[in-house]
């Protein structure tokens, strides 16, 4: 019998839902874990569940003004299927490389609705941005001239943003992007004469770009954050060889993954957006916002599964060592970004109706300690050849992990 997902994990994991059951086991995309684990051929593997992917982006369009674009950012998961089904959905895509860029165009993204953002975009990069039509989020001033040469070259004039590192950073996020000295984009004061030497280049000016940080929690933060920014962009405007027609305000959208995390209310950031929206549309005749998200949107769409190879005791700690590892989570095992390690929701999948009945560490097949999935979790009684799921990996999962250390097969991914 499959029912929805209850709060089966204990309450020392941070909340997960979305996920149904069926009798003893977790349901990813309509089939049960062990069945698409035998359909796989393998552990370990990512899979997404596209129901899921769909659901989040009708929460958020249910809500948002019709006048702001839904961009999803590429970074968070780039796995060409999972791509693909996105783009049917929002209404751009965010590349940070000429990799990524073809993955969006062969997703049929029209190149009207694509940027490209990143700190050390290459001379070839930017031709190719030019080429395809794309907006180009300018970072630098060095930029400026490389894509003046690229469109001299081709006899096009290239659409361009400047991404502004702002003078205030997203209060409360997991990683500050702006505020203070920072690789990304051009400090909010050197922005005019940046404005200044883009008209003088000939280049065609669209708008900007302003992401102040991610993996934020609390709305009131991105809130004030978006305020922030479109105040700045009123001010940079001013200078601007053209009226604004594109207004990224970034993202910041978190998800919950750690113990006493809550979940993100992003009604009041629609009606703040909602303001916002209008103001911009008595400034400027036909201007677009644009909120990027990646994480948001696919995060809690994915899990990572892999294989019990062993249990062992050591010392009255049980260790449950897997086929997976960090290798293939980065994330989860506290080696991306964590200062202090804290563990992702983990579960044994085929066994969720069961309590959580003994604590267990799990550890991957690599040669060093930093191997850790989950340390000293509850969790049900596990045995070899059963199922760890490790939940919120729709995002910065595969792509973001050394797969090659230590010569391991890398994970599989399914979007199913």
């Amino acid at each position: 019998m499959t029912t929805s997902r209850p709060d089966r994990l204990p309450p020392e994991h941070a909340p997960v839902a979305g996920f149904p059951l069926n009798d003893n086991e977790l349901v990813v995309g309509g089939i049960p874990l062990t069945r698409l684990a035998a359909r796989a051929g393998r552990t370990p593997f990512y899979a997404y569940d596209r129901k899921l992917l769909t659901e989040r982006v009708a929460e958020l369009r249910g809500i948002l003004p019709s006048g702001v674009m839904l961009h999803y950012a590429m970074k968070a998961n780039p796995m060409p299927a999972l791509v693909g089904h996105m783009a049917r959905l929002v209404d751009g895509l965010d590349v940070a490389s000429a990799g990524e860029l073809r993955v969006a165009l062969d997703a049929g993204t029209s190149a009207q609705d694509i940027s490209f953002a990143g700190p050390g975009k290459t001379a070839n990069e930017l031709l190719q941005a030019v080429a395809a039509g794309i907006l180009v989020n300018i970072e630098s001033f060095r930029e400026v001239d490389l894509l003046e040469a690229a469109s001299r070259q081709l006899g096009l004039a290239a659409r361009v943003a400047v991404r502004v590192n702002p003078d205030f950073e997203l209060k409360s996020s997991g990683m500050k992007m702006g505020g203070g000295p920072r690789p990304f984009g051009v400090d909010a004061e050197q922005a005019p004469a940046l404005l200044g030497r883009i008209r003088d280049a000939g280049l065609a000016f669209e708008g900007f770009h302003l992401f102040a940080g991610s993996q934020n929690l609390k709305s009131e933060a991105i809130i004030e954050a978006q305020r922030q920014s479109y105040a700045l962009a009123l001010r940079l405007a001013e200078h601007a060889p053209a009226p604004i027609r594109n207004l990224n305000l970034g993202g910041g959208f978190g998800i919950p993954y750690f113990p006493g995390e809550q979940r993100l209310d992003p009604s009041p950031i629609a009606a703040n957006l909602a303001e916002l929206q209008a103001d911009a549309s008595s400034r400027w005749q036909g201007a677009r916002l644009v909120i990027e998200l990646g994480r948001y949107l696919v995060g809690e769409a994915g899990i990572y599964v892999c294989r019990v190879l062993d249990r062992k005791v050591s010392r009255g700690q049980v260790f449950l060592v897997t086929d997976g590892g960090m290798h293939h989570h980065l994330a989860a095992s506290g080696n991306f970004g964590q200062i202090i390690r804290k563990n992702y929701p983990v579960a044994v999948g085929n066994r969720m109706a069961s309590p959580g009945g003994e604590s267990a560490t799990v550890v991957g097949p690599l040669c060093t300690p930093l191997d850790v999935l989950g340390d000293k979790l509850p969790l049900a009684h596990a045995r070899p050849e059963d199922l760890i799921v490790v939940f919120q990996s729709g995002a910065y999962g595969a792509s973001a992990s050394p797969q090659g250390f230590l010569g391991h097969p890398a994970p599989l991914e399914l979007l199913v």
